[in-house]
């Protein structure tokens, strides 16, 4: 099952994209689960699909990158981004090196998206505080079997 979606709605100008992916291995059968919210707090959008055998680090870029994709349709150009990775939050922010090769092209194709965007902020959160996006994916993994 794979559904990916986004509300109809006016355009948003700021968007908060919490975000998460997971594979059952690493590598193994991987997932992505994104929460898109205006400034109010009300979700606009939600991205959750399977990526096929990934690994954890993959499917976080895989999730981050739906998620910018996602809010720039919406009209957003404000991005407040928020994911329980901090390898991949730290690599957006430039303080860790991208060294693994596999991750090198997701980490240009994130960061040319975000070039997009009149400005953006990228924040590590405890994983306690990214549920719904992680709840995306307990969900997707139930339907694996």
């Amino acid at each position: 099952m794979s559904d990916e979606s986004s509300a109809a709605s006016p355009v948003e100008k700021h968007i908060i994209i919490k975000f998460d992916g997971a594979s059952r291995g690493n590598p193994g059968p991987a997932g992505i689960g994104v929460i898109l919210e205006n400034s109010r707090g009300e979700v606009v959008g939600k991205v959750v699909k399977r990526i096929g055998v990934a690994t954890n680090n993959q499917a976080e870029y895989s999730a981050l990158i739906a998620g910018i994709e996602a809010a720039l349709r919406l009209g957003a150009v404000s991005l407040d981004i928020r994911g329980d990775s901090k390898l991949i939050v730290e690599q957006i922010r430039g303080n860790y090196k991208v060294k693994e090769p596999k991750l090198k092209s997701l980490f240009q194709t994130a960061c040319r998206l975000l070039t997009r965007c009149e400005k953006y902020s990228i924040k590590w959160v405890p994983r306690e505080e990214n549920s719904e996006a992680d709840k995306l994916i307990d969900n997707l993994f139930l339907t694996l079997g």
